[in-house]
């Protein structure tokens, strides 16, 4: 089968590959992919690149996971802060979390759709050298425990001054992990007695990070304890702003310890632009191709001539009852329907207005569709 495809096909692959567009939001249970060998010669081709291809089920379930939770911070921040600090609300930490390399440039490029808060550098890489986009992504100073604890216990207050002097200028952002002995002697005694001057005389925004501890409480407290020091300003829509620090938990961070952050801020009179989130495992690793239920499977096979249904249908698990036949995705504003191809329905559909949703981005070895990172961006958005 190789060989053949080597002398008859120049080792072209002679199959056509038509998918959605990167960046479309499409409910479950729609077909986002199909494949069609080109060459009946290379039937056994289709099935041979499933392996390949259902890996998509990686990136589109961590976009999508990345999607919901930016819906979720956008609704408390239109409620009580400013809209306009979404993109840098959650940030990728999961670079550590992952099982490759690889893994972590495929699901930080699929966060990076969504957000542009990351410290996984290959997917900036990945995102530049597949997407054409120079810089998907930024971070900023942050301190990491070894940067605290190198200076002993008895060093803390030192080390926290270590990072205002290395990085504190007007307009600056850094972030400084303050839990490494104790966090509430950390956040009432140090950021906000001994070192609290010298942060406000730097002219730049401390972001305090707790690591440890039940997330919502933790915040929460960390939230009023830096009020209780630098103050805080009620915004338009009633709800108070941290002057000089903001605070951004990166431990524990799933979409519902998320809510629960934000709904415990937002009960006590704090808008949700005092608190950012990292998110690693849960951001990167802890989904899996059941987490959306996809698959790829065979739905028609061409056998003298005429086209034939293929499908499975198991009486143990009917969920599990593939498609079947030729199919194609329509669109018709935000809607959408899955319909066989040249069918009563596809027919009907067309004339009512729908469009094929469907684009060839590959054919008989050729890349036909080849977006910029910022064109999917748009989409998602």
């Amino acid at each position: 089968g190789w060989m053949h495809i080597v002398t008859a096909h120049a080792g072209r692959l002679p199959v056509r590959i038509r998918a959605v567009a990167e960046g479309t939001l499409v409910p479950v249970h729609n077909v986002l992919v199909t494949i069609e060998n080109t060459d009946p010669a290379c039937a056994w081709l289709t099935s041979f690149l499933e392996t390949a291809l259902l890996r998509a089920w990686y990136p589109t379930t961590v976009a999508t996971n990345s999607w919901a939770t930016k819906q979720l911070i956008a609704r408390y921040l239109d409620q009580t802060g400013d809209i306009a600090g979404l993109p840098f609300k959650l940030h990728d930490f999961g670079a550590r979390g992952v099982s490759s390399l690889e893994s972590a440039m495929l699901g930080g490029m699929a966060h990076l759709v969504n957000f542009q808060g990351t410290d996984t550098m290959s997917a900036l890489l990945g995102a530049r050298v597949y997407y054409d986009e120079p810089m998907a992504g930024f971070s900023i100073p942050a301190a990491e425990h070894s940067t605290i604890t190198a200076w002993g216990r008895d060093g803390e207050a030192d080390a926290y001054r270590n990072m205002l002097r290395q990085f504190a200028k007007p307009g600056a952002l850094l972030a400084v992990v303050s839990d490494s002995y104790d966090l509430d002697h950390a956040v009432k005694a140090l950021w906000g007695g001994e070192l609290k001057q010298a942060v406000i005389d730097s002219g730049a925004t401390v972001v305090i990070r707790p690591d440890s501890g039940e997330p919502t409480s933790v915040v929460l407290q960390t939230v009023q304890s830096l009020d209780a020091a630098y103050g805080s300003d009620t915004n338009a829509k009633g709800y108070r702003v941290l002057r000089h620090v903001r605070v951004i938990q990166g431990d524990g961070i799933t979409r519902a310890s998320i809510e629960s952050i934000l709904a415990a801020l937002e009960a006590h009179g704090y808008s949700a632009d005092n608190v950012a989130f990292g998110q690693g495992g849960a951001l990167l690793q802890q989904v899996n191709r059941d987490t959306q239920r996809f698959a790829m499977k065979a739905s028609a096979v061409q056998v003298h001539g005429r086209w034939r249904d293929v499908f499975k249908d198991p009486a143990t698990d009917p969920e599990k009852r593939s498609k079947a036949g030729r199919l194609t995705l329509l669109r018709k504003g935000d809607a959408f329907a899955t319909v066989r191809i040249e069918s009563p329905a596809h027919a009907e559909h067309l004339e009512s207005g729908w469009s094929e949703a469907l684009r060839t981005v590959f054919e008989d070895g050729r890349l036909l569709i080849d977006d910029t990172f910022a064109t999917v961006r748009e989409r998602a958005a």
